[in-house]
Parts: C-alpha cells; structure tokens; sequence
C-alpha cells in the first residue's frame, strides 16, 4: 500500500520541483524591468491611462536608484529600503508635455507608498501600509526601453 502511494506522489513532487523560478525576493527585485499592470485609484481604465506605453521601474541596489518611463517620460531618483519597507525620493524626470493624466498619476502614487512585496506569481506589489496600490510583471531586460 505505501509503495502505491509513494508511486502516486512521485509525479506531483517531480513537477512542483521542476516550476520555472520567478521573483519571489528581495533579490529578484534587482534581476530586470517591472512593467505596470495595474495602479489603484484613477476612475479612467488602466488602458485609457496608458495607450501606448505603460510605465516601467528598475531598480539599482549598488546606488539606492530607481528609473524608468513612466508613460511619457524618462524618471530616476533614490530610494531607501529596509526589510519590506520602501520609500522613493523625489524623482527627477524629463519635461515632455504628456496628455490624459497616466504619467501625473503613476508618479503620484509612487510617492505615497511605503511597502514592497514579491507576491507568489513574481508579481511586484507597491503597498500602502498592507493594501496593494500598484502592481508589476517581471520582465528580464537587460536595458529598459526608453
């Protein structure tokens, strides 16, 4: 009978070892580009904020930098982290006039939150004290699209 069961088992162990990895910690946070799919908050649909290009962040853990696109302009600037705590400075960010409210609202928003988590499906979470704001997919790139 245990040698039934063992038989049985010995699939579902083969494959939950063999998933692809994601991030899933702090590390990975480092590993490449997060896409925003998702921002809380504006009454206009997450498309009609971003038709064309939706806003990205990278980080850079040697100089305590974050930048990216947020949908109209380049943006960089410092941030502090601790433990599952985050916080960006101001960001500098190029004067490209930008119409429909995406780019004001994203970095509105990444001035308020104050936590990070890594969710179980690789998804970076920005949190305001424990409420998901915004949400990112991973993307492994090398040198973020500008």
């Amino acid at each position: 009978m245990k040698k039934h069961i063992l038989i049985l088992l010995f699939p579902i162990l083969i494959l939950g070892c063999s998933a692809t990895k994601t991030a899933t910690n702090k590390t990975d946070l480092y590993a490449g580009t997060w896409e925003l799919e998702y921002i809380s908050g504006p009454r206009i649909a997450f498309e009609g904020l971003y038709p064309e290009q939706k806003p990205y962040i990278t980080f850079n853990e040697a100089e305590s930098q974050f930048g990216g696109n947020n949908s109209c302009n380049v943006y960089s600037g410092k941030y502090t982290l601790k433990d599952n705590t985050i916080h960006f400075g101001d960001a500098m960010k190029t004067m490209r006039y930008c119409e429909g409210g995406g780019e004001a609202t994203f970095m509105d928003m990444l001035g308020k939150v104050n936590k990070f988590k890594i969710d179980s499906e690789g998804k970076l979470l920005l949190l305001i004290d424990d409420i998901p704001m915004m949400r990112f997919n991973f993307k492994k790139i090398t040198k973020p699209q500008q």
